[in-house]
């Protein structure tokens, strides 16, 4: 018997929300999030204000273009706010804690029948980011200038340099 091909299946007993689910768009692709998606880039300062570190997630296998690094986020709930949304999933899967946080703007790619926001904060307490369900390979504190070498999800990639812009 053939070995079986492709990313491996999504593990049985992951949460679930009212707005997983996928979206056909008419760019050609589909896109996780029933009610769009988010995604918290959450950095750190040094002692002078700069901006030095970002959280990334090493996505699981299993997971939409799984391998690569991006920053934690997914699905909103009906109703959620991008903001409330980008924060509750990097909670769930980085172990971010929403007390230390500070939301400063946001981003939005929008698609019409879809859309994704990049909620920028800013780290205001110590964070342990780590795995914390099983939808991260990693989690960690990337610094600025490494973010570039790891193999990130494509979309991330194609707007790091504009996000990066927004950092002080």
């Amino acid at each position: 018997m053939p070995a079986p091909t492709g990313p491996p299946s999504r593990p049985a007993g992951l949460h679930r929300q009212p707005g997983d689910g996928w979206v056909e768009c008419g760019c050609g692709r589909r896109h996780w999030g029933l009610h769009g998606a988010a995604g918290l880039l959450l950095f750190r300062t040094d002692p002078q204000g700069r901006a030095e570190a970002v959280v990334l997630q090493h996505r699981a296998e299993w997971s939409d273009q799984g391998g690569t690094w991006g920053i934690p986020g997914g699905a909103l709930a009906p109703g959620e706010r991008p903001e409330d949304g980008a924060v509750r999933e990097a909670a769930e899967e980085a172990g971010i804690d929403p007390a230390g946080v500070l939301v400063l703007t946001t981003r939005v790619l929008d698609h019409g029948v879809w859309s994704y926001t990049t909620v920028v904060a800013r780290a205001t307490t110590a964070h342990d980011a780590r795995p914390t369900d099983h939808e991260s390979l990693a989690v960690a504190w990337v610094g600025l200038a490494e973010v570039p070498a790891r193999p990130l999800l494509p979309a991330f990639e194609a707007a790091w340099p504009a996000l990066r812009d927004l950092l002080p």
